[in-house]
């Protein structure tokens, strides 16, 4: 074999070998990187399923509202359970107080919405939503917990069905925490998705106007 051979058999070994340093520097490179950014790819994933499960968390807030302003949601109604709870401790000092309604004890009495299309709600489903209402009126003609004649202040919270699935929710009081969108994964169960609050006008025919029932229940019309 000639030199010159020999030199070029040697050049091809060396870059060879020159190769396959280089491909293993680069698939470490790619590892480490990968390593770097998978964290902010699970926390954006997460985010995004979180904020679309808070949409649907408030479109259940606003059917179940509408259900109750339309009459559709009646009290002491058999066929459709969730009418919402009298909070006794409220006060038109410091209506806030409402937002302190004790948390559902179970399921038993929340209004269902079923999101993906079973026809009831499943506390294995990741879709459905139970939801929770709770009413104050100070008004001392209220004798009984059915408030549709005088019109009330609403509180709703929205749970996730799967809540309700060997999971004891958070009794703290919601005014000090509620669940976020940002930073809070792909949720806390023992959380509501969504809180809102709002006013019922009365629902019932021959009653003074929603305005006025507004005015009676806050004192804020001279």
């Amino acid at each position: 074999m000639t030199k010159q051979k020999q030199h070029q058999n040697l050049s091809q070994s060396r870059d060879g070998g020159y190769t396959i340093i280089e491909s293993l520097v680069a698939m470490i490179v790619v590892s480490v990187l990968m390593i770097a950014i998978a964290p902010v790819m699970a926390f954006s994933v997460a985010t995004r399923v979180q904020a679309r499960r808070t949409e649907l968390a408030t479109q259940a807030a606003k059917a179940y509202i509408d259900g109750l302003r339309s009459g559709s949601i009646k009290f002491n109604d058999p066929t459709i359970k969730g009418f919402p709870a009298k909070f006794a401790a409220f006060t038109a000092t410091n209506p806030e107080d409402l937002a302190n309604a004790p948390v559902p004890g179970n399921k038993d009495n929340l209004y269902c919405v079923d999101m993906d299309g079973t026809g009831v709600c499943e506390t294995s489903s990741t879709k459905d939503f139970y939801v929770q209402g709770a009413w104050g009126n100070p008004d001392p003609s209220i004798t009984g917990d059915d408030p549709t004649l005088k019109g009330y202040q609403l509180l709703v919270r929205v749970y996730r069905a799967d809540s309700f699935a060997g999971v004891t929710l958070n009794q703290t009081p919601q005014t000090a925490k509620k669940q976020s969108v940002v930073g809070s994964g792909l949720g806390d169960r023992t959380m509501p998705v969504v809180e809102m609050t709002t006013q019922i006008p009365p629902t019932t025919e021959g009653v003074p106007s929603a305005y006025r029932s507004l005015c009676d229940r806050t004192n804020g019309c001279k």
